[in-house]
């Protein structure tokens, strides 16, 4: 029953899908916000939504929000751990459906670089992953080593959820709750590798990846 999804009853549903809620659900810790961002929109939190509409971008002034899926699993090749998303959403645009990952942030970091994760004796798994993805996403390995793991599997997990659904776009999207974008460097760096001149508080691409047009964003609130 792995596939069935039972509607929120409000914020405190995000929370009871979180692996450790005592610690990550705090005023002040990205679970908390986006929580508390989100599940009150009727379709966009309010800043994402400015974002969206004031986008060159003419695929993002309309969008509406089908599904939220938050904690979402994203199965990998290699191990049994899942990539497992902040949250999910189904989207619609002039008449084309988009898969957004959304990663909130306040102060953490995008998790380890990729070196450091991998580290000196990787396992056949963690081989096996990184290869599926940066196979997936058209990336060399030497050029990633001190770039964020966490941004490689997240932005494949929007790729790999529209490719499920023959969805022609797919954004992964930052959303920033700290007053200083911390950590945005991390994820500028990481989208210059697709060729593509991040800003934020804005959407760029599309990089075509295997007939999908990927996009990145990044939003403060």
């Amino acid at each position: 029953m792995g596939k069935i999804v039972v509607p929120s009853n409000g914020v405190l549903s995000w929370r009871d899908l979180l692996m450790d809620p005592q610690k990550q659900w705090k005023k002040g810790y990205s679970a908390y916000e986006l929580a508390n961002c989100w599940e009150p929109a009727d379709n966009l939190p309010s800043c994402v939504e400015r974002v969206f509409k004031q986008s060159q971008l003419e695929l993002f002034n309309n969008v509406e929000i089908l599904y939220g899926f938050p904690e979402y699993k994203v199965s990998l090749p290699g191990s049994n751990a899942s990539s497992k998303n902040d949250l999910y959403l189904l989207a619609r645009a002039k008449n084309e459906l988009i898969t957004i990952m959304v990663e909130g942030k306040v102060s953490e970091r995008f998790g380890e670089t990729v070196e450091t994760w991998l580290s000196d004796n990787p396992s056949k798994g963690k081989r096996e992953r990184l290869d599926y993805l940066l196979k997936l996403l058209g990336l060399q390995e030497d050029r990633m080593l001190n770039k964020r793991y966490q941004l490689i599997h997240r932005t494949a997990s929007a790729l790999l959820e529209a490719s499920k659904l023959n969805a022609k776009n797919s954004l992964m999207l930052v959303h920033s709750f700290s007053e200083t974008s911390k950590w945005y460097e991390d994820y500028a760096e990481f989208v210059k590798l697709f060729h593509l001149f991040p800003k934020k508080d804005n959407i760029i691409g599309p990089v075509n990846i295997n007939g999908i047009n990927l996009y990145f964003g990044w939003v403060n609130c």
